[in-house]
Protein backbone atom coordinates (compact mmCIF):
# COMPACT_ATOMS: atom_id res chain seq x y z
CA UNK A 1 0.00 0.00 0.00
CA UNK A 2 1.46 3.35 -1.06
CA UNK A 3 1.65 6.04 1.60
CA UNK A 4 0.99 9.67 0.70
CA UNK A 5 4.71 10.45 0.72
CA UNK A 6 5.61 7.34 -1.27
CA UNK A 7 3.02 8.33 -3.86
CA UNK A 8 4.46 11.84 -4.22
CA UNK A 9 8.04 10.58 -4.34
CA UNK A 10 7.38 7.85 -6.90
CA UNK A 11 5.15 9.69 -9.37
CA UNK A 12 5.68 13.42 -8.97
CA UNK A 13 8.78 14.40 -6.98
CA UNK A 14 11.11 13.22 -9.75
CA UNK A 15 9.99 16.19 -11.83
CA UNK A 16 12.86 18.38 -10.72
CA UNK A 17 13.77 21.63 -12.45
CA UNK A 18 16.97 23.42 -13.27
CA UNK A 19 15.05 26.61 -14.01
CA UNK A 20 16.74 29.37 -11.96
CA UNK A 21 13.32 30.90 -11.32
CA UNK A 22 12.45 27.85 -9.17
CA UNK A 23 14.43 28.56 -6.00
CA UNK A 24 12.83 25.61 -4.14
CA UNK A 25 10.44 22.98 -5.46
CA UNK A 26 8.84 19.85 -4.02
CA UNK A 27 9.84 18.73 -0.53
CA UNK A 28 9.28 21.63 1.86
CA UNK A 29 6.31 23.45 3.39
CA UNK A 30 6.35 26.02 0.59
CA UNK A 31 7.91 26.32 -2.84
CA UNK A 32 9.98 29.41 -3.55
CA UNK A 33 9.73 31.26 -6.86
CA UNK A 34 12.05 33.96 -8.16
CA UNK A 35 10.37 35.45 -11.26
CA UNK A 36 12.61 37.08 -13.83
CA UNK A 37 13.58 40.65 -12.88
CA UNK A 38 10.92 43.19 -13.77
CA UNK A 39 8.24 40.60 -14.53
CA UNK A 40 4.76 40.21 -13.05
CA UNK A 41 3.34 36.90 -11.82
CA UNK A 42 0.15 35.55 -13.40
CA UNK A 43 -1.69 33.01 -11.22
CA UNK A 44 -4.73 30.86 -12.01
CA UNK A 45 -6.49 27.89 -10.38
CA UNK A 46 -8.79 25.29 -11.94
CA UNK A 47 -10.50 22.30 -10.38
CA UNK A 48 -11.61 19.24 -12.36
CA UNK A 49 -14.17 16.97 -10.70
CA UNK A 50 -14.88 13.40 -11.74
CA UNK A 51 -18.36 13.10 -13.22
CA UNK A 52 -18.57 16.86 -13.75
CA UNK A 53 -15.58 17.74 -15.89
CA UNK A 54 -14.48 14.29 -17.03
CA UNK A 55 -15.81 10.75 -17.13
CA UNK A 56 -14.97 8.57 -14.15
CA UNK A 57 -13.29 6.04 -16.45
CA UNK A 58 -11.29 8.65 -18.39
CA UNK A 59 -7.92 7.55 -19.72
CA UNK A 60 -5.49 8.69 -17.00
CA UNK A 61 -2.75 9.78 -19.44
CA UNK A 62 -5.15 11.99 -21.36
CA UNK A 63 -6.64 13.27 -18.11
CA UNK A 64 -3.17 14.25 -16.88
CA UNK A 65 -2.65 16.20 -20.09
CA UNK A 66 -6.02 17.92 -19.98
CA UNK A 67 -5.98 19.01 -16.35
CA UNK A 68 -2.76 20.94 -16.93
CA UNK A 69 -3.75 22.12 -20.41
CA UNK A 70 -6.84 23.93 -19.15
CA UNK A 71 -4.68 25.83 -16.66
CA UNK A 72 -2.02 26.68 -19.22
CA UNK A 73 -4.83 27.97 -21.43
CA UNK A 74 -5.55 30.62 -18.78
CA UNK A 75 -1.94 31.76 -18.97
CA UNK A 76 -2.20 31.90 -22.76
CA UNK A 77 -5.27 34.13 -22.50
CA UNK A 78 -3.30 36.61 -20.39
CA UNK A 79 -0.23 36.46 -22.71
CA UNK A 80 1.85 34.96 -19.90
CA UNK A 81 4.65 32.43 -20.26
CA UNK A 82 4.47 29.33 -18.01
CA UNK A 83 6.66 29.12 -14.92
CA UNK A 84 5.40 26.48 -12.48
CA UNK A 85 2.33 24.73 -11.06
CA UNK A 86 1.06 22.96 -7.97
CA UNK A 87 -1.15 19.86 -7.90
CA UNK A 88 -3.78 18.99 -5.29
CA UNK A 89 -5.06 15.48 -5.90
CA UNK A 90 -7.89 13.63 -4.18
CA UNK A 91 -7.91 9.91 -5.00
CA UNK A 92 -10.34 7.10 -4.12
CA UNK A 93 -7.30 4.78 -3.99
CA UNK A 94 -3.58 4.88 -4.73
CA UNK A 95 -3.70 2.80 -7.90
CA UNK A 96 -0.12 2.48 -9.24
CA UNK A 97 -1.20 1.86 -12.86
CA UNK A 98 -3.52 4.90 -12.87
CA UNK A 99 -0.94 7.12 -11.16
CA UNK A 100 1.84 6.12 -13.56
CA UNK A 101 -0.22 7.03 -16.63
CA UNK A 102 -1.70 10.18 -15.09
CA UNK A 103 1.68 11.53 -14.05
CA UNK A 104 3.14 10.73 -17.48
CA UNK A 105 0.44 12.71 -19.28
CA UNK A 106 0.68 15.58 -16.82
CA UNK A 107 4.45 15.87 -16.82
CA UNK A 108 4.87 15.40 -20.58
CA UNK A 109 2.80 18.55 -21.17
CA UNK A 110 4.60 20.33 -18.34
CA UNK A 111 7.94 19.58 -19.99
CA UNK A 112 6.65 20.75 -23.37
CA UNK A 113 5.89 24.18 -21.92
CA UNK A 114 8.75 24.44 -19.42
CA UNK A 115 6.32 24.50 -16.50
CA UNK A 116 7.73 22.90 -13.33
CA UNK A 117 5.71 20.99 -10.74
CA UNK A 118 6.72 22.63 -7.45
CA UNK A 119 4.36 21.17 -4.84
CA UNK A 120 0.80 20.40 -3.86
CA UNK A 121 -1.12 17.90 -1.75
CA UNK A 122 -2.69 14.43 -1.94
CA UNK A 123 -5.51 12.90 0.05
CA UNK A 124 -8.03 10.07 -0.11
CA UNK A 125 -11.49 10.94 -1.37
CA UNK A 126 -13.58 11.35 -4.53
CA UNK A 127 -11.43 11.94 -7.60
CA UNK A 128 -10.72 15.68 -7.81
CA UNK A 129 -7.79 17.41 -9.48
CA UNK A 130 -6.93 20.99 -8.58
CA UNK A 131 -4.03 22.81 -10.23
CA UNK A 132 -2.67 26.28 -9.57
CA UNK A 133 -0.45 27.55 -12.34
CA UNK A 134 2.08 30.39 -12.25
CA UNK A 135 3.31 32.37 -15.21
CA UNK A 136 5.14 35.61 -15.84
CA UNK A 137 4.85 38.53 -18.22
CA UNK A 138 6.11 42.10 -18.57
CA UNK A 139 4.06 44.67 -16.62
CA UNK A 140 1.35 46.24 -18.76
CA UNK A 141 1.37 43.47 -21.37
CA UNK A 142 -1.48 41.31 -20.02
CA UNK A 143 -4.50 40.76 -22.28
CA UNK A 144 -7.29 41.63 -19.87
CA UNK A 145 -11.02 41.05 -20.27
CA UNK A 146 -11.78 44.71 -19.57
CA UNK A 147 -9.54 46.09 -22.33
CA UNK A 148 -11.66 45.69 -25.50
CA UNK A 149 -12.10 48.93 -27.42
CA UNK A 150 -14.81 50.25 -29.71
CA UNK A 151 -14.21 49.14 -33.29
CA UNK A 152 -11.96 46.21 -32.40
CA UNK A 153 -12.12 43.08 -34.52
CA UNK A 154 -13.05 39.87 -32.68
CA UNK A 155 -10.85 36.86 -33.44
CA UNK A 156 -10.75 33.22 -32.39
CA UNK A 157 -7.87 30.77 -32.63
CA UNK A 158 -7.97 27.25 -33.99
CA UNK A 159 -11.36 25.61 -34.44
CA UNK A 160 -14.44 25.27 -32.26
CA UNK A 161 -17.06 22.69 -31.45
CA UNK A 162 -15.37 19.31 -31.90
CA UNK A 163 -15.06 18.75 -28.14
CA UNK A 164 -18.80 19.28 -27.74
CA UNK A 165 -19.44 16.99 -30.71
CA UNK A 166 -17.43 14.27 -29.01
CA UNK A 167 -19.44 14.73 -25.81
CA UNK A 168 -22.66 14.41 -27.79
CA UNK A 169 -21.34 11.17 -29.26
CA UNK A 170 -20.38 9.80 -25.84
CA UNK A 171 -23.85 10.73 -24.53
CA UNK A 172 -25.55 8.99 -27.50
CA UNK A 173 -27.15 12.29 -28.53
CA UNK A 174 -26.00 11.51 -32.07
CA UNK A 175 -24.02 8.87 -33.94
CA UNK A 176 -20.60 9.48 -35.46
CA UNK A 177 -18.53 7.22 -37.67
CA UNK A 178 -15.59 5.78 -35.71
CA UNK A 179 -13.00 8.01 -37.39
CA UNK A 180 -15.15 11.12 -36.87
CA UNK A 181 -15.60 10.25 -33.21
CA UNK A 182 -11.86 9.72 -32.81
CA UNK A 183 -11.12 13.06 -34.46
CA UNK A 184 -13.58 14.93 -32.26
CA UNK A 185 -12.55 13.08 -29.10
CA UNK A 186 -8.92 14.11 -29.56
CA UNK A 187 -10.01 17.75 -29.18
CA UNK A 188 -12.02 16.92 -26.09
CA UNK A 189 -9.27 14.99 -24.32
CA UNK A 190 -6.11 16.74 -25.52
CA UNK A 191 -6.69 20.47 -25.94
CA UNK A 192 -3.68 22.52 -27.04
CA UNK A 193 -3.03 25.56 -24.83
CA UNK A 194 -2.26 28.52 -27.13
CA UNK A 195 0.73 29.76 -25.16
CA UNK A 196 2.80 30.82 -28.18
CA UNK A 197 -0.10 32.74 -29.74
CA UNK A 198 -0.92 34.54 -26.48
CA UNK A 199 2.67 35.72 -26.12
CA UNK A 200 2.81 36.72 -29.81
CA UNK A 201 -0.26 38.92 -29.30
CA UNK A 202 1.44 41.12 -26.69
CA UNK A 203 1.21 44.72 -27.86
CA UNK A 204 -1.18 43.74 -30.67
CA UNK A 205 -4.43 42.54 -29.08
CA UNK A 206 -6.43 44.47 -26.51
CA UNK A 207 -8.57 41.90 -24.64
CA UNK A 208 -8.60 38.12 -24.52
CA UNK A 209 -9.87 35.04 -22.71
CA UNK A 210 -9.87 31.34 -23.32
CA UNK A 211 -13.01 29.61 -24.56
CA UNK A 212 -13.84 27.08 -21.87
CA UNK A 213 -17.60 27.31 -21.34
CA UNK A 214 -18.66 28.29 -24.87
CA UNK A 215 -17.91 31.30 -27.07
CA UNK A 216 -21.27 33.00 -26.65
CA UNK A 217 -20.90 33.15 -22.89
CA UNK A 218 -17.15 33.68 -22.69
CA UNK A 219 -17.21 36.59 -25.16
CA UNK A 220 -19.98 37.99 -22.99
CA UNK A 221 -17.46 38.29 -20.15
CA UNK A 222 -15.28 40.56 -22.30
CA UNK A 223 -18.30 42.66 -23.27
CA UNK A 224 -19.48 42.98 -19.67
CA UNK A 225 -16.07 43.89 -18.30
CA UNK A 226 -15.32 46.29 -21.17
CA UNK A 227 -18.86 47.82 -21.06
CA UNK A 228 -19.35 47.33 -24.80
CA UNK A 229 -21.37 45.20 -27.21
CA UNK A 230 -20.56 43.17 -30.31
CA UNK A 231 -21.75 41.62 -33.54
CA UNK A 232 -20.68 38.05 -34.25
CA UNK A 233 -20.78 36.52 -37.74
CA UNK A 234 -21.77 33.02 -36.71
CA UNK A 235 -21.19 31.35 -40.08
CA UNK A 236 -17.61 32.61 -40.04
CA UNK A 237 -16.86 30.65 -36.89
CA UNK A 238 -14.24 27.96 -37.66
CA UNK A 239 -15.94 24.62 -37.00
CA UNK A 240 -13.67 21.72 -36.12
CA UNK A 241 -12.82 19.13 -38.79
CA UNK A 242 -15.39 16.65 -37.49
CA UNK A 243 -18.09 19.22 -36.76
CA UNK A 244 -17.74 20.81 -40.20
CA UNK A 245 -19.26 17.61 -41.67
CA UNK A 246 -22.43 18.04 -39.59
CA UNK A 247 -25.61 20.03 -40.42
CA UNK A 248 -25.30 23.82 -40.23
CA UNK A 249 -27.68 24.05 -37.27
CA UNK A 250 -25.43 21.77 -35.22
CA UNK A 251 -22.32 23.65 -36.35
CA UNK A 252 -23.85 26.90 -35.14
CA UNK A 253 -24.90 25.45 -31.79
CA UNK A 254 -21.61 23.75 -30.97
CA UNK A 255 -19.29 26.53 -32.16
CA UNK A 256 -21.27 29.11 -30.22
CA UNK A 257 -22.08 27.25 -27.03
CA UNK A 258 -20.21 23.96 -27.04
CA UNK A 259 -17.44 24.69 -24.57
CA UNK A 260 -14.28 22.74 -23.75
CA UNK A 261 -12.48 24.24 -26.77
CA UNK A 262 -9.66 26.03 -24.89
CA UNK A 263 -9.02 28.29 -27.85
CA UNK A 264 -8.44 32.03 -27.48
CA UNK A 265 -11.04 34.69 -28.19
CA UNK A 266 -9.44 38.11 -28.46
CA UNK A 267 -10.01 41.60 -29.76
CA UNK A 268 -7.58 43.78 -31.70
CA UNK A 269 -7.70 47.06 -33.63
CA UNK A 270 -8.59 46.94 -37.32
CA UNK A 271 -5.17 48.45 -38.05
CA UNK A 272 -3.54 45.36 -36.50
CA UNK A 273 -5.10 42.76 -38.82
CA UNK A 274 -1.81 42.03 -40.56
CA UNK A 275 -0.02 41.81 -37.22
CA UNK A 276 -2.62 39.35 -35.88
CA UNK A 277 -2.21 37.15 -38.94
CA UNK A 278 1.57 37.33 -38.52
CA UNK A 279 1.21 36.31 -34.85
CA UNK A 280 -0.85 33.33 -35.96
CA UNK A 281 1.81 32.31 -38.47
CA UNK A 282 4.63 32.81 -35.96
CA UNK A 283 2.86 30.59 -33.43
CA UNK A 284 1.65 28.03 -36.01
CA UNK A 285 -1.94 28.72 -34.93
CA UNK A 286 -4.85 29.49 -37.23
CA UNK A 287 -6.72 32.71 -36.39
CA UNK A 288 -10.12 33.73 -37.77
CA UNK A 289 -11.82 37.13 -37.67
CA UNK A 290 -15.43 36.58 -36.58
CA UNK A 291 -16.95 39.89 -35.49
CA UNK A 292 -16.52 43.39 -34.18
CA UNK A 293 -16.84 45.33 -30.94
CA UNK A 294 -19.64 47.91 -30.94
CA UNK A 295 -21.01 50.59 -28.65
CA UNK A 296 -24.54 49.19 -28.31
CA UNK A 297 -24.74 46.77 -25.37
CA UNK A 298 -25.37 43.08 -25.97
CA UNK A 299 -24.27 40.45 -28.45
CA UNK A 300 -25.87 40.36 -31.90
CA UNK A 301 -25.65 37.19 -33.99
CA UNK A 302 -25.50 37.68 -37.77
CA UNK A 303 -25.50 35.27 -40.72
CA UNK A 304 -23.36 35.45 -43.86
CA UNK A 305 -25.63 38.15 -45.28
CA UNK A 306 -25.46 40.34 -42.19
CA UNK A 307 -28.99 39.40 -41.17
CA UNK A 308 -29.85 38.86 -37.49
CA UNK A 309 -30.14 35.26 -36.30
CA UNK A 310 -32.15 34.38 -33.23
CA UNK A 311 -30.75 31.41 -31.34
CA UNK A 312 -31.62 30.40 -27.77
CA UNK A 313 -28.22 29.20 -26.60
CA UNK A 314 -26.45 29.34 -23.27
CA UNK A 315 -22.91 28.41 -22.30
CA UNK A 316 -21.96 25.81 -19.73
CA UNK A 317 -22.63 26.73 -16.12
CA UNK A 318 -21.08 24.63 -13.34
CA UNK A 319 -24.16 24.84 -11.13
CA UNK A 320 -27.06 24.79 -13.59
CA UNK A 321 -25.79 22.81 -16.59
CA UNK A 322 -26.43 19.04 -16.70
Amino acid sequence: MLSEFDLIKRYFAQHSSTDPRIALGIGDDCALLSPSPGMQLAVSTDMLVSGRHFFADADPYLLGHKCLAVNLSDLAAMAASPLAFTLALSLPEANPVWLEKFSQGLLALADTHGCSLIGGDTTKGPLNICITVFGELPPGSALRRDAAQLGDDIWVSGTLGDARLALASYRKELTLAPLEHQLAASRMHQPSPRIALGMALRGIAHAALDISDGLIGDLGHILERSKLGASLHIDSLPAGPALSRQPIALQREFTLAGGDDYELCFTAPVAQRAAVLAAGLASATAVTRVGSIEAAPGLRLLDDFGQPVSLQLTSFDHFSSP
